[in-house]
């Protein structure tokens, strides 16, 4: 058979082969490999709680200075590949009548699993699109989503209130209408964790998740009492131990007083990692399969 009488179709699917290579999903995860030498934890300082709470290393010198040819603006190279910008479209989604603006990567329907990331303050949408900051970690995110034939959404949060809060819970409720029966992940960083902390007192949102990330954010001391809680939604946490905007300690007691309970949660703690680091260092492969795996 020529070229030119191949099938659309089938031209398509080697046209992916060869985009992302050997990178398929493997069939006993939801999520498959995609560079993950390069985006693996450093070296293990700490292990407790048989793995769910670990300290990594972490050195601004290796993890941001050798990561980036421009430090904290431009990562290597090696970390991103541009082949997925074709699959992603900053568009506005009607969810439930509330008008989303929102960055999305992969199938809108239909999609194996979703992620919707939050920003902290002063960011929007075109933070999570960017595939160059943060040492490529959402070039990453969003290969994964495509590799995976799932679905990436970073949404503009207009305000930390209620109101911002009423807008999140509408697009996870338009994700998982999307696409029934897969799970939805919700993942907020700095600021944006207030955001997670309302979706917790909503239960509708919260039945329709499937796991929550809090990155670099404050505790919230009314968690015991939320929908979130009584339904068991697995937590996970990633900070940085010199964090001076919100310390980690704050968040660290939380996580024992779960863990102490039997609630289903994760640790992950960077060494010397200061506030911008878990959205750099969290390796979101490892954490979307572990919380299919709950």
């Amino acid at each position: 058979m020529s070229v030119s009488t191949i099938p659309v179709g089938v031209k398509r699917f080697l046209a992916a082969l060869m985009l992302f290579g050997s990178a398929l999903p493997a069939s006993a995860e939801l999520v498959g490999p995609y560079k993950d030498a390069l985006f693996a934890y450093p070296a293990l300082v700490e292990s407790q709680d048989k793995g769910d709470f670990r300290m990594v290393d972490y050195q601004e010198l290796r993890d941001i200075n050798e990561r980036d040819d421009i430090p904290e603006r431009r990562v290597k190279r090696a970390y991103v590949s541009l082949g997925v910008k074709s699959e992603q479209a900053f568009e506005s989604v009607d969810a439930g009548g509330r008008p989303v603006e929102v960055l999305r990567v992969g199938a809108a329907r239909g999609a194996a699993f979703t992620v919707i990331f939050i920003h902290g303050r002063g960011g929007d949408r075109r933070l999570g699109a960017n595939d160059y900051t943060f040492g490529g970690n959402f070039n990453r995110l969003k290969n994964l989503a495509v590799i995976g034939r799932g679905v990436y959404y970073a949404p503009t949060v207009r305000s930390f209130d209620e109101n911002g809060v009423a807008d999140v819970a509408a697009l996870i409720h338009h994700a998982a209408a999307q696409s029934p029966g897969r799970p939805v992940i919700l993942a907020c960083a700095s600021m944006g964790t207030f955001i997670c902390w309302g979706i917790t007192r909503d239960r509708q949102a919260v039945a329709d998740l499937q796991g929550m990330m809090i990155m670099a954010g404050p505790a919230d001391p009314a968690f015991l009492k939320s929908a979130a809680h009584q339904a068991r939604l697995p937590l996970f946490f990633s900070h940085g131990s010199a964090d001076s905007v919100y310390p980690a300690e704050v968040q660290i007691a939380l996580y024992r007083q779960l863990k102490a309970a039997g609630y289903p949660t994760r640790f992950v703690l960077f060494r010397s990692g200061t506030h911008g680091t878990p959205v750099r260092m969290t390796d979101w492969r490892e954490t979307l399969n572990w919380f299919d795996a709950r």
